[in-house]
């Protein structure tokens, strides 16, 4: 490997770190940029508990990744010029790269329901939780996916008296087992929470949420938690995307139409087994950060990198601090007859967050980040 190759990572949360931390222990003679927009890491997998009033720790990016001679920008990137060959930031000078890592994450997505931009609150970044944690009344959760089970479980565990129902089109975490959707359903009705399945929302209004009976909801606040979408840059920047504008890639998380682009988590079209697209989730977002670390140093010494060989093992669900489900899963994500449920669910999940977060040393983490993706695929 010959000069100093200039790598500038987009995004600073679990895969962006995950390539970058890679990056930092495999290819010393390369100049390693990691822009994003918040100037703190916090982890996107508490921010259930910081929405319940909990404080949930952060750690300074320019510290944590200048220990390791890794230099932060903290900027949003408006552009990436391909010609020029230029990530164009809003308020600082734009950066030459010779490689992008793309991986800006997700964000909660309004849909198409009226009411949900201007009054539903969201969980998906630090400063909507924030907002959530100040809202005082009837809690009205919308989606029974992981957040919002995770979410609702939360709320009323940590506020034992304030009312919580959780509205789903389906029956709250209807992909996993039978034995795990009993235990998700005899968990949140033992907290108090309100389980309201078939329920189409049309509409959020300051005062709830109004269903397609006609039913109102009554709720001092609405929480969304029924989709993400990714940020709008690789489509502006002309890059080959899919209709929810994730970056499509090859067998090596390259993108298709910019082989000097690479992405990986949310913002990746990433195959998976059975032809199955791997999830947006930090199972998927640190072994791809860290994969396409691998690739991308791979082709600077001139060899070609395997295909990336994924599968999962395991989906685990919070319920509060003191009870958990880890769901057994085949390699392409579906449920397997084996959960773990209660307080050692509990533990096994923490010990998963702890391991995925953990920036103290960013070689030590290099390693857990090694364990974690075996755990997963």
């Amino acid at each position: 490997m010959t000069g100093q190759h200039r790598i500038v990572i987009l995004g600073a949360g679990y895969a962006g770190l995950a390539a970058a931390r890679r990056l930092a222990g495999v290819a010393r003679d390369a100049q390693i940029t990691v822009v994003d927009a918040r100037a703190t890491f916090v982890e996107r997998v508490r921010l259930h508990q910081q929405a319940a009033g909990q404080r949930i720790p952060a750690w300074d990016l320019r510290e944590m990744l200048g220990s390791k001679k890794i230099r932060f920008v903290c900027a949003e990137a408006t552009e990436i010029d391909t010609v020029g060959k230029q990530v164009v930031l809003d308020a600082v000078p734009a950066l030459d790269y010779d490689i992008v890592v793309y991986a800006l994450g997700s964000l909660a997505d309004p849909g198409r329901v009226p009411g949900v931009a201007e009054h539903a609150y969201s969980v998906a970044t630090p400063e909507d939780t924030r907002r959530l944690a100040f809202a005082r009344g009837p809690v009205a959760v919308v989606g029974a996916g992981a957040t919002g089970i995770e979410l609702a479980a939360e709320l009323a565990e940590s506020h034992p008296d304030l009312p919580v129902v959780l509205l789903g089109s389906e029956e709250p975490g209807v992909w996993l087992s039978p034995r795990a959707r009993a235990h998700i359903r005899r968990t949140l009705e033992r907290l108090g929470v309100e389980i309201r399945s078939g329920a189409k929302v049309i509409e959020v209004t300051a005062e709830g949420v109004r269903l397609a009976d006609g039913t109102l909801v009554a709720a001092a606040a609405t929480v969304w938690t029924t989709g993400f979408r990714v940020p709008d840059l690789a489509m502006r920047s002309g890059l080959a995307v899919d209709a929810a504008g994730r970056v499509r890639t090859d067998a090596t998380l390259r993108s298709v139409s910019h082989p000097e682009i690479y992405a990986a988590g949310d913002t990746a079209v990433i195959a998976g087994p059975g032809d199955r697209e791997l999830r947006m989730a930090c199972a998927t977002a640190l072994p791809t950060g860290k994969y396409v670390a691998d690739a991308v140093v791979a082709r600077m010494r001139g060899v070609e990198p395997q295909p990336l060989r994924f599968r999962y093992v395991l989906q685990c669900l919070s319920l509060g601090r003191r009870d958990g489900l880890i769901q057994v899963v085949r390699g392409d994500d579906s449920p397997r007859g084996t959960v773990l449920t209660g307080r050692a669910a509990a533990s096994v999940k923490e010990l998963i967050v702890r391991g995925a977060a953990r920036r103290s040393d960013l070689n030590r983490q290099s390693r857990v980040d090694d364990r974690i993706a075996s755990t997963y695929g």
